[in-house]
């Protein structure tokens, strides 16, 4: 298998912590931006995209702060996907961080993935 390359991304967002985790963190509000349907049992995820499916394990999470998953096809390495909640000390500006990994040549395609997944999201909450 080809070495991944780890990526960070951070969006500015308006919406507070604990509205933004919700959004994070269940299958519900995962399934608003993120996959077409996302179901959950104990801490196996399933995300659906127009017909395909993919799981993935949840590796940790902390409330109002962090989510982390693990894709299951990739249980043995060390990749995953965190999305954090970031608040500036002074400010108290919102971000959203992303942190995943793709292969080399994919990873500009990743990353817009990520962008237009994080507008959608902003749709949702209504902070465009």
């Amino acid at each position: 298998m080809e070495e991944k390359i780890k990526y960070e991304m951070e969006f500015p967002i308006h919406a507070s912590p604990s509205l933004l985790y919700q959004y994070i963190s269940t299958p519900s509000g995962l399934s608003e931006w993120y996959a077409d349907n996302v179901n959950s049992r104990g801490e196996i995820f399933t995300f659906i995209w127009e017909g395909s499916e993919e799981k993935a394990k949840l590796v940790s999470k902390k409330s109002d702060e962090r989510i982390k998953f693990r894709w299951i096809e990739e249980e043995d390495t060390p990749y995953y996907f965190e999305i954090r909640i970031q608040v500036d000390d002074i400010t108290k500006d919102v971000s959203i961080m992303v942190t995943d990994y793709a292969e080399e040549d994919e990873v500009e395609e990743n990353k817009m993935l990520w962008e237009n997944m994080i507008s959608d999201l902003k749709q949702v909450l209504g902070s465009v």
